[in-house]
């Protein structure tokens, strides 16, 4: 029909070539003044500003003690059932049962973390509060060399050099460091597991590189990995749509589908 206006394109608009730095159409945040009263004490004021760190720190304890504590009965279970003497908590805990079930899950979450922090640097998942902006220029890809509040940044930004560049990739190196040092520990302590269960069944031995290079270390890991990159695209893909209220990994529950959290 003449003079017809063409349908508007379904989906998001389309990216500008040019990236640039531009404001979020997100509400901007606003200040409420100090949560706490002028008399809240020390230890309050440690729960208050420091709260989310402490309570997962302590339920990472609470689990850690879950599963020592019956591991050491499921171990001990396995000892009676092949007539071998119990063992008490402390000799349980330099057992590779312990290590091998402590480090293989610790592997795989600093796995996990290492890759997520390294791939939202340059994958973007438009609509995700866990992305990036597709196609601006925000501040965490600023060269910190030529931040106007250098006085104010960290020793390292000032110093420069070797040290700035190492301070700015600290967070994938120390992420990776302790996945290799995980991937290490679940290789020494599993393989004397392994060993214990080969002589059971009058298997000889295995040295942990014959043990590393198995099917059974790499079943072990892989059976980790997997859900851990499973629950990392889950919260990519879920927070596009699904909203939490008042939780910093989810956009404002008005916001629109297609607009990425900055």
């Amino acid at each position: 029909m003449a003079g017809a206006v063409p349908p508007a394109p379904l989906g998001p608009p389309a990216a500008s070539a040019e990236r640039k730095m531009i404001p979020s159409s997100l509400p901007t945040t606003r200040r409420i003044g100090p949560r706490l009263p002028a008399s809240a004490g020390w230890l309050r004021r440690q729960l208050h500003y420091h709260g989310l760190s402490i309570v997962l720190v302590a339920l990472f304890f609470l689990t850690m003690v879950g599963q020592t504590w019956s591991g050491w009965y499921v171990y001990n279970a396995g000892q009676q059932s092949h007539g071998q003497p119990e063992v008490s908590l402390g000799a349980y805990l330099a057992t590779g049962h312990f290590g091998e079930a402590t480090f293989e899950n610790w592997e795989s979450e600093f796995l996990q973390m290492a890759f997520y922090v390294l791939l939202t640097i340059y994958l973007y998942q438009l609509g995700s509060s866990e992305s990036k902006r597709p196609d601006v220029l925000e501040l965490v890809d600023l060269d910190p060399r030529e931040s106007p509040q250098l006085e104010k940044a960290p020793w390292p930004v000032r110093r420069g050099g070797f040290i700035l560049r190492l301070y700015e990739n600290s967070l994938s190196l120390a992420f990776a460091t302790l996945f290799v040092a995980s991937l290490t520990l679940h290789a020494t302590t599993g393989v004397v597991h392994f060993n214990e269960e080969r002589m059971e069944h009058g298997e000889p031995p295995v040295t942990t590189a014959g043990y590393a290079t198995s099917s059974q270390f790499w079943f072990e890991s892989f059976q980790n990995w997997q859900s851990e990159f499973l629950s990392l695209a889950a919260m990519v893909t879920f927070t596009i749509v699904l909203r939490q209220r008042g939780s910093p990994e989810s956009k404002p529950v008005d916001a629109p589908w297609f607009e990425t959290a900055d």
